[in-house]
């Protein structure tokens, strides 16, 4: 198939991070240097529903499947579906298993990702990492229902940051920028404040930051974004929504991202967790 000024859709399927299966699509498509292609993840599936809305997935965009299932039903479905859709499908462990179980005798234990010996707490890891990243700076309203800890804060209040860190000690995370021009989707004040924090900072501390991010852009510094009179507006208008809801607020100033965490997990009473 030609696939000039097309876009080449691969679909990782894994009942672990699919680490394995984006290792070697990546690889291979490294070998046709003029393909543009996109690399869509299915990862962490559990059960049979979540291997059909993958593979549903992979049918829309006739893309090609590189798979890591250990459950040997599930990839007979998988491969099932592939060919009655005229789907390509990599099967990356079963034809391995069944080669050494041939040769030994021995039957495979079909432990997913037993390479690693994954445990639950670092799938659920895994899992508030790719929901923390999926929903920076307010992609999508409707993950704040199943946030852990919804940050709120204007910009340069280090959001996203804190936010990436928290996913890596397993909370799933999710931050909204606040800007005056810009209206709050109605969700926010529809869930708890008890896992919503603000964050501000001094003015002046946050007018260097965004002086600074213009420079790095080529761009000027002396903008109405970067102005004081700007982030004096900004501040008053977060500090208002804060009331509003009702939630703590943390001054980041001269803080680490670690100890801002440490004093979010605090106020909203959340466990601290040690990093992996």
């Amino acid at each position: 198939m030609s696939i000039d000024n097309q876009l080449l859709h691969i679909h990782i399927i894994s009942d672990s991070i699919g680490a394995t299966a984006t290792k070697v699509a990546q690889a291979t498509v490294a070998q046709f240097p003029e393909i543009e292609y996109e690399i869509h993840k299915h990862i962490l599936i559990e059960n049979e529903q979540q291997l059909i809305e993958a593979l549903e997935s992979a049918k829309q965009t006739h893309g090609i499947i590189f798979m890591t299932i250990s459950n040997s039903h599930q990839a007979y479905i998988a491969e099932a579906f592939a060919t009655e859709n005229n789907l390509v499908l990599h099967n990356l462990i079963q034809p391995f298993t069944k080669d050494i179980e041939q040769r030994t005798g021995i039957k495979p234990v079909g432990l997913k990702g037993s390479q690693f010996e994954l445990s639950d707490q670092y799938f659920n890891r895994i899992k508030a990492i790719e929901f923390t990243l999926n929903n920076d700076d307010g992609k999508n309203p409707e993950a704040l229902k199943e946030a852990d800890i919804v940050i709120l804060g204007v910009s340069r209040t280090g959001k996203t940051p804190l936010s990436m860190y928290l996913g890596t000690l397993g909370y799933k995370v999710t931050n909204l920028p606040l800007i005056p021009e810009k209206e709050i989707t109605p969700i926010l004040f529809k869930i708890p404040s008890s896992k919503i924090v603000g964050l501000t900072n001094n003015a002046d501390i946050i007018c260097n930051h965004r002086q600074k991010r213009m420079s790095e852009f080529g761009l000027s510094s002396a903008t109405r974004y970067a102005s004081k009179e700007r982030v004096d507006e900004e501040l008053a208008y977060a500090e208002s929504i804060y009331q509003k809801l009702q939630c703590p607020v943390i001054n980041v100033s001269e803080r680490s991202i670690e100890e801002s965490s440490v004093i979010i997990l605090d106020v909203l009473n959340l466990p601290h967790k040690p990093r992996w």
